[in-house]
């Protein structure tokens, strides 16, 4: 991480993405008011809005982003599998 750049909390990208997504906050006010970059709140808006998957379910961009990853790994995984069956099969 850069010496100069800012961390911040979770709860407190939370609580930004929280106050945009309730519809009375801007990203200028925002901007003023908390004195973070508009492209950053928009990065966490981005990534914290919760996705509807089904009736009674959501997830955020980045847990939809892990998930799409870990079938990625699965794949993989399962065609290294095939092809290990593959090759004992012939053996016997």
């Amino acid at each position: 991480m850069a010496k100069n750049q800012k961390s911040y909390t979770p709860e407190f990208k939370q609580q930004i993405e929280d106050l945009y997504n309730a519809g009375g906050t801007s990203y200028p006010q925002l901007e003023r008011e908390y004195g973070v970059n508009r492209s950053t709140i928009s990065g966490w808006v981005k990534q914290l809005s919760s996705i509807k998957v089904s009736e009674e379910e959501t997830v955020t961009l980045k847990e939809y982003k892990a998930l799409q990853k870990e079938i990625q790994r699965l794949k993989i995984e399962n065609e290294i599998l095939k092809k290990a069956t593959a090759i004992f099969a012939k053996e016997q």
